[in-house]
């Protein structure tokens, strides 16, 4: 019998058919306009990443995708650069080309959902990395062929050439097949050493597990989805709204909001450009500073 994974508090993500069939009797009456989508950063530091081992920088890829450059080591957070999930077609290209990428020294995955795990991805990339996975996972990559592969279990941590990565609790589900339905964690990952403290929180509805992460943890940047929302009722124990996302990162004190998990793939009914507008307008509500607020063009490295 294999072990099943559950949120904090019992929070279930199950839905009904009856549940399905009226998301998708919606999804028939709203009309959304998909020529418009995050923009390509027009100045790509490709040449730069390639070769940079000793400045901390990260780069959103897109989606849930990071290359995070901490203590010389090039870490991927989810690389996903399949260009289409299931029926639906890729919205906009990876920021850097797989094949322009440095080579990876760690890669973390925050679920087995197929839009943050995929195998033919993580199949082309440059170098040996070592895989950081949730617990239950580490299995299915070993019989992909990956023997350096780590698995974690909520606030474990472990020590990776002067890299604390922990891997703390998120709101979500996962299944690959019809059979394996949460048999495997999900969950973020901090990534840590004696400068900066990064939170790539993963996938996640709004839980009150963020204020323990925040009471834990000095966070300087937090990677946030904002994503696939829509329609609320539906998806509100799985997918933050961007609303709900503000509230989470003020509960973490952490110092800068870096948004993902939108843009890409319509996973839900809401749009990347729909999702920005959300995140602008809730943070104009609350008089945040703007300065607290870095959003990404894709491609775009901060440094």
């Amino acid at each position: 019998m294999r072990q099943r994974y559950d949120n904090l508090d019992g929070v279930s993500n199950q839905k009904t058919f009856q549940d399905m069939r009226k998301w998708q009797k919606e999804r028939k009456s709203k009309v959304k306009d998909l020529t418009v989508q995050i923009e390509q950063c027009p100045t790509k530091k490709i040449n730069f990443l390639q070769e940079n081992r000793s400045q901390t920088t990260y780069t959103w890829i897109g989606h849930s995708t990071f290359l995070i450059q901490m203590n010389g080591l090039n870490i991927l957070t989810d690389p996903v650069w399949a260009d289409r999930m299931g029926f639906q077609k890729r919205l906009t290209a990876p920021g850097i080309n797989l094949a322009d990428l440095p080579e990876i020294d760690i890669v973390v995955i925050s679920h087995g959902h197929y839009d943050h795990l995929d195998f033919p991805t993580i199949k082309k990339l440059k170098g040996q990395p070592h895989f950081y996975v949730p617990a239950g996972l580490k299995s299915l990559f070993n019989k992909k062929g990956y023997q350096k592969v780590t698995e974690l279990n909520w606030w474990e941590q472990i020590e990776h050439k002067g890299i604390t990565l922990h891997f703390v609790p998120a709101q979500h589900w996962t299944r690959r097949s019809i059979n394996d339905m949460n048999t495997s964690h999900w969950g973020g990952w901090m990534f840590e050493n004696q400068n900066q403290t990064f939170y790539f929180v993963g996938d996640t509805g709004y839980f009150r597990g963020f204020k323990e992460i925040g009471e834990r943890f000095s966070i300087d940047t937090v990677f946030m989805p904002i994503g696939a929302y829509e329609p609320e009722w539906f998806m509100k124990d799985s997918h933050i709204s961007p609303e709900d996302s503000v509230q989470a990162f003020l509960e973490l004190k952490a110092n800068q909001f870096v948004p993902m998990h939108y843009g890409a793939y319509r996973l839900a009914d809401d749009t990347g450009p729909e999702a920005l507008e959300r995140l602008y307008n809730e943070w104009e509500k609350r008089q945040l500073s703007k300065d607290l607020l870095k959003v990404l063009l894709i491609g775009e490295t901060v440094i």
